[in-house]
């Protein structure tokens, strides 16, 4: 079987061993280059689709897909639409709840918290809350009970457990023979739950519907309705369609307008982080043009004597575009490899090096969630693989070029 002449004779010089050792230096630092930085770039950008997905799953899971809410404060005629909403198909969960600012305390612990009024028998349609309880449960918030579940934070703040009391004081204030004084209620503590994200573990507590709209005098108003779609990614048009046929004059919100900067600034971030981490893989890519231009230097003479036997300078260019296309196509598929590898086990990893040397990369009191968790993405993998392929053959292009104007002549005059 006949080779092409300029995949034979590049594929030579690659493997052949060089006179100039600094040649040698440069192509496998090149080669190592591209590898370093494609591994990074699949390791950094994995770890950003798994913080990504980390805080939508665990940001939905607390607030919900979409929300229904009156054109004022309040929803007043929700238990009117709830059947309504409850019939529909694209819909699997519905929960009305209510939504205030107050305050907890016990003892000397005083701290502000977000207060969250739920229906028990309905709120697992549309969080998953009740699924990181680590004591205690949701069955324990009855009408007029007056029980409470906190985040394993803010319970820990205020030094509280299974049982315990705390006060609860709303911004609202009274008139009494006494003076003005603040609407205050004790609740006994009935289920702690951890989410591992600070905002809700540190800040969120929950109580019985009811029971928040006789603390906070509501009367049959609730805040909104939550709402829960089987695929999150199908809100924005789902909730266009509910809002047309729903009666009357509601405002719906679906995530991506409550969490909008939010997930705009991560998909920024990770734009960034491509560019940044490309422009290594760039440097790498550059050091082929030296390499080969001290290639084609080096054989001078041999192109010399190609184009004296009939080589077309178009064969020749073929010949050192393959030598540094395979450098860049090596060290690619190094550091695809390794930077598969490392992002499928980074999550393992990390603790390791967090255990071996003592310390916290990621704290829970600063970031919203205390792990490094980790997506890889196949087309990702393949977009980084192929840009830096690309970018080699680019940097082969000028040297090779520059070696097909080699004339024989002024070559051979000094041999």
């Amino acid at each position: 079987m006949i080779k092409p002449l300029p995949l034979y004779i590049g594929l030579r010089y690659t493997r052949a061993r060089r006179r100039n050792r600094f040649v040698s230096f440069i192509s496998a630092s090149s080669m190592l280059g591209i590898a370093v930085g494609v591994m990074a770039l699949i390791t950094v950008l994995s770890v950003m689709n798994g913080f990504e997905k980390e805080l939508r799953e665990r940001i939905l899971g607390m607030v919900s897909h979409a929300t229904v809410q009156g054109p004022s404060a309040g929803l007043s005629d929700w238990q009117t639409i709830l059947p309504t909403l409850d019939a529909r198909d694209d819909i699997t969960g519905v929960a009305p709840f209510i939504s205030g600012e107050v305050m907890l305390t016990r003892g000397s612990a005083v701290t502000g918290t977000l207060l969250r009024g739920i229906d028990p028998a309905r709120e697992g349609q549309v969080s998953k809350v009740a699924t990181h309880l680590v004591s205690g449960g949701l069955e324990g918030l009855e009408s007029g009970a007056y029980k409470i579940v906190l985040g394993s934070r803010l319970a820990a703040g205020l030094g509280v457990g299974l049982g315990d009391a705390v006060n609860l004081i709303t911004p609202e204030v009274r008139a009494s023979a006494a003076g003005i004084l603040p609407r205050l209620r004790r609740f006994e503590v009935t289920g702690i739950f951890e989410v591992d994200m600070a905002q809700y573990d540190g800040s969120l507590a929950l109580i019985h519907l009811a029971d928040a709209q006789r603390l906070l005098r509501l009367g049959d108003q609730v805040t909104g309705i939550r709402l829960e779609f089987e695929d999150l990614m199908l809100a924005p048009s789902r909730v266009r369609t509910i809002a047309r046929d729903l009666p009357g004059a509601y405002r719906v919100s679906d995530w991506t307008m409550q969490h909008q900067n939010f997930f705009r600034a991560v998909a920024m971030e990770k734009t960034v982080m491509f560019i940044i981490l490309m422009l290594i893989v760039g440097v790498a890519a550059f050091n082929i043009v030296s390499t080969l231009v001290m290639a084609v230097q080096d054989k001078q003479a041999d192109i010399a004597i190609l184009r004296t036997l009939g080589a077309k300078p178009s064969t020749v260019m073929g010949i050192f575009m393959v030598q540094g296309s395979l450098l860049g196509i090596l060290g690619t598929l190094i550091g695809t490899v390794g930077g598969v590898a490392l992002a499928l086990n980074v999550e393992s990893i990390v603790p390791a090096i967090e255990q071996l040397f003592g310390t916290e990369f990621i704290s829970g009191d600063v970031y919203l969630i205390s792990n490094l968790p980790s997506d890889l993405r196949v087309p990702d993998v393949w977009r980084i693989s192929l840009s830096a392929m690309a970018l080699s053959l680019i940097a082969t292009l000028y040297p090779a070029w520059r070696a097909a104007r080699t004339a024989p002549a002024e070559a051979l005059r000094h041999e």
